[in-house]
């Protein structure tokens, strides 16, 4: 993955970092990414991502630009009203970098569909706005053993972390499932969406950005993963907060004695809307 002339002067703030460098640029060069969604977190996400030189990037939403995405979803505009998400997508990251491959997935990710959809990826970011998706997707990421960046929005604050449970830790133990965090949905109807409550639109950019970072970092391998760590971003106190993780020995998933064994248990699962991105 040489990077040619034009390619040079494109990541020159790149090329001189320590941690990064030529060999870094071309890592990310030969990257493969999967975005899960293309909302208010895959709108940075996907822009930083291809700004960087990541080599591909896909993206699979099965929905339309409407009016009220265009406060918080920024990779779409408002001539791109009814257009398909993933194509709006597409069109602009290649205005911002013509080096990248968009590769589109103009549907929802499944039961049936998700582990070939993530096997083609080298690492996976949800954006998604659904607890099911965010569990299937979680689940998928694990048997196909693929690191997975997961970032979540409320109405003025954000949660991100990274899971790589098919990784061990330098102690031996597992890292954290999202099911070590969340072992399950809550019930329908105590979690309000977004169309309900609202949300501030700047916020998903700040976290959809920290998404962006924390995925550039495990493409190049630098720095520390958050991995076991749950930052949590407060918008309205303008702080950052950590909580550490643990792998749960008694989870379903990846624990001493795991119950899911596949992805059937998702098979027809319905949506269970939160805050929309």
């Amino acid at each position: 993955m040489t990077l040619t002339p034009e390619e040079i002067a494109r990541y020159k703030r790149h090329l001189v970092l320590r941690d990064v460098g030529g060999q870094g640029q071309q890592k990310l060069k030969a990257a493969r990414v999967l975005i899960i969604g293309a909302g208010g977190l895959g709108s940075p996400v996907s822009m930083y991502l291809a700004a960087a030189g990541v080599g591909a990037l896909g993206i699979i939403d099965d929905d339309t630009v409407s009016l009220d995405n265009l406060q918080r979803q920024i990779v779409h505009e408002t001539a791109r009203v009814g257009a398909l998400k993933v194509e709006s997508a597409k069109e602009t990251l290649g205005r911002i970098n013509p080096h990248v491959s968009v590769e589109t997935h103009e549907t929802r990710i499944t039961a049936e569909n998700a582990l070939e959809l993530i096997g083609k990826y080298d690492l996976v970011i949800d954006g998604s706005d659904n607890f099911a998706t965010r569990y299937l997707v979680s689940d998928a990421c694990y048997f196909a053993k693929r690191t997975l960046v997961f970032g979540a929005l409320g109405a003025f604050d954000g949660y991100i972390t990274t899971f790589k449970p098919h990784e061990k830790k330098p102690d031996g133990t597992p890292w954290p499932t999202y099911r070590c965090i969340f072992p399950e949905a809550p019930p329908p109807g105590t979690v309000a969406n977004c169309a309900e409550i609202g949300i501030l639109g700047a916020v998903a950019g700040v976290v959809g950005t920290l998404l962006a970072t924390e995925a550039l970092k495990e493409v190049l391998g630098i720095g520390e993963t958050l991995a076991g760590r749950l930052m949590i971003y407060d918008a309205l106190g303008s702080r950052f907060e950590q909580v550490k993780v643990a792998w749960d020995p008694e989870n379903a998933l990846s624990g001493k004695h795991a119950t899911i064994k596949d992805l059937s248990i998702h098979a027809g699962a319905g949506n269970g809307a939160v805050c929309a991105a």
